[in-house]
C-alpha cells in the first residue's frame, strides 16, 4: 500500500500568504499542514509516501519536509509541471505508484486524527476498487458531490455542480486500487482543462466496478480560506494539545490552561489564557495571549493582545493594545500601532510586510 499525497496548486485563496510560499506549508497549531497529513499515513501503516509538487513551490515542500525521516517514511517527490488535476496527478505518479493499491490525500486538508486507520481497514478487508469518503455540506456546489444508495454504493458523481443531487461532499481523501489508471487512460479534460477525479471514478462506475463510500463522522477541514485555516487551528489547540512550558516565565507573568511554550522563548508580565502554543526563541512582554492563538518561532510581540490568531515565523507586533482576533499574520512581518485605535482588529497579512499605523 503505498500514499499519494497532493502538495502543488497555487494557493490563491490563501494570498497574500501564498506569494512567497506554499499553502500546504501555512502552520496550523505551528506545523505545517501537509505534515498532518504524512502523520496520518504513518499511523496508519503507510510509509511509501509520494508527494506531488509544482515548479513554483516544490523545492520548498521538498527543503521543509525532507526525505520523511522524521517522520519513519521514505518520501518520493513527483513533481506536476501544471496544475491540470487530481487525476493528472495520479497519472504522472504512475511510475512511483506502479500497480499498487494506494491512498490519495489532499495536503491542504486536516482530518481528525486516527479516522485514516479505519478507512483503510475497511479497504484493505472488504475488496474493492474504489472507497470515497462523504461529508454533508451546506453549499455542496462549492465541492465534488455524491449519490449513493442505501448501501452505501455511489451511483454518480458530479465535480461542482449546479445542481447537486445531494449535500455529500468529497472529501480530500481516496482509497484505490491500481484499477483507476485504466479509468484515468479514458477520460477527457473537463470544461476546466482539467482532468477530473470525479469523471475517473465515475468511470468505473459506468464499468460496474465495486466503488463504496463512507462517512466521515470524525471533523473535516480544507484549509485553503484564512477562516478554515483559523477553524483548524482552533480544533487541534482544542483536541490535541498539552501543557509544557519549556521556556522562561517570570513571576509576574500568569498561565492558565493548556499552554505550550518553546525552548528559549521569555515570558515577562504576561498572562496566556489556553489553548496556546508559542513556539522557540519567542519574546513576548506585557501581553495578553488569548484561547487560539499559536505563535510560531522566533516572534515578538510587546504590549500586545491577540486571540484566535495565527502568527508566523519572525513576525514582530508592537504596541497593539486593542485586541487583534482571528488574524493570521506572516513570516517577517512587522504591525505597530497608535493607542486609541477601534476595540478589535481582524486581518490576514502577508509574508514581509511592515505596517505602522498611527
Amino acid at each position: 500500500m503505498k500514499a499519494l499525497i497532493l502538495s502543488g496548486g497555487k494557493g490563491t485563496r490563501l494570498r497574500p500568504l501564498t506569494y512567497t510560499g506554499a499553502k500546504q506549508l501555512v502552520p496550523v497549531a505551528n506545523k505545517p499542514i501537509l505534515w498532518y497529513g504524512i502523520e496520518e499515513m504513518v499511523t496508519a501503516g503507510i510509509t511509501d509516501i509520494g508527494i506531488i509538487i509544482s515548479p513554483e513551490t516544490g523545492a520548498e515542500v521538498q527543503a521543509k519536509t525532507g526525505n520523511g525521516e522524521r517522520f519513519g517514511a521514505n518520501i518520493t517527490y513527483i513533481l506536476q509541471d501544471k496544475p491540470a488535476g487530481l487525476a493528472h496527478a495520479v497519472q504522472v505518479a504512475r511510475p512511483f505508484l506502479r500497480d499498487s493499491s494506494f491512498v490519495m490525500y489532499l495536503g491542504d486538508n486536516v482530518i481528525q486524527q486516527g479516522d485514516l486507520s479505519y478507512f483503510l481497514k475497511k479497504f484493505i478487508l472488504e475488496p474493492q476498487d474504489a472507497l470515497i469518503l462523504l461529508r454533508p455540506v451546506a453549499n455542496p456546489s462549492a465541492f465534488g458531490v455524491a449519490k449513493v444508495d442505501d448501501t452505501g454504493r455511489v451511483l454518480q458523481l458530479i465535480e461542482k455542480p449546479k445542481i447537486p443531487p445531494s449535500n455529500l461532499a468529497l472529501v480530500g481523501v481516496y482509497f484505490f486500487s491500481h484499477i483507476i489508471h485504466e479509468a484515468i487512460a479514458t477520460i477527457q479534460p473537463s470544461t476546466r482543462g482539467e482532468l477530473e477525479i470525479t469523471d475517473a471514478i465515475q468511470c468505473l462506475i459506468d464499468r460496474k466496478k465495486q466503488v463504496t463510500a463512507c462517512k466521515l463522522e470524525g471533523w473535516w477541514l480544507d484549509t485553503g480560506k484564512k477562516d478554515d485555516l483559523l477553524e483548524a487551528n482552533r480544533l487541534i489547540l482544542d483536541t490535541y494539545l498539552t501543557k509544557s512550558i519549556l521556556g522562561m516565565v517570570d513571576s509576574e507573568s500568569q498561565i492558565i490552561g493548556r499552554v505550550q511554550i518553546g525552548e528559549r522563548s521569555r515570558i515577562i508580565n504576561c498572562t496566556i489564557r489556553g489553548p496556546v502554543v508559542i513556539g522557540s526563541d519567542c519574546h513576548l512582554e506585557n501581553c495578553f495571549i488569548g484561547p487560539y492563538s499559536s505563535i510560531a518561532d522566533n516572534v515578538t510581540l510587546i504590549e500586545t493582545d491577540l486571540e484566535h490568531s495565527v502568527v508566523l515565523e519572525n513576525a514582530k507586533i508592537v504596541g497593539i493594545h486593542q485586541r487583534i482576533i482571528d488574524s493570521v499574520i506572516g513570516q517577517r512581518a512587522q504591525l505597530t500601532i497608535a493607542p486609541r485605535r477601534p476595540k478589535a482588529l481582524r486581518f490576514m497579512i502577508g509574508d514581509d510586510c511592515h505596517i505602522e499605523l498611527t
